[in-house]
């Protein structure tokens, strides 16, 4: 296969499928501005937990809380490209019902997590700051 090929066919191993997964994130990334946000508030609760001494238990919350969130995106974003490449620019009802759905799961994820930070974090930050309540 060329290097102007593209590939219709099943990957031939495992470092294709990797590089394609890649691929994947990296227009996540580069194109997705709500997966960004997702990342930086990631990034925020890892460095907050990292400060606050999380438990394990702690932990395995917030790191569910996170890859909820991710995959819903990440699920959110596949309903969008398909939904686009079938109707095009055309407005369709089911589109549109399919894309909020899509669009809701991601909300439901992130008031989870932030539910989860809630948690977890409210009361590590008033016992670091030696509030009572």
């Amino acid at each position: 296969m060329g290097l102007n090929d593209k590939q219709v066919n099943k990957n031939r191993n495992f470092f294709q499928s990797l590089i394609h997964a890649l691929d994947g994130i990296y227009s996540l990334v580069s194109t997705e501005r709500n997966f960004r946000k997702h990342i930086s508030f990631a990034v925020i609760a890892v460095i907050m937990g990292i400060w606050l001494h999380l438990t394990t238990y702690e932990w395995l919350w917030i790191t569910l809380a996170i890859f909820v969130v991710v995959v819903a995106e990440v699920l959110n974003t596949v309903v969008e490209s398909i939904v686009d490449l079938i109707v095009g620019r055309k407005y369709h009802d089911e589109a549109k019902k399919a894309k909020d759905v899509a669009a809701g799961g991601v909300l439901i994820a992130a008031f989870f997590a932030v539910v989860i930070g809630c948690l977890i974090f409210i009361p590590e930050l008033l016992q670091e700051f030696h509030v009572h309540l």
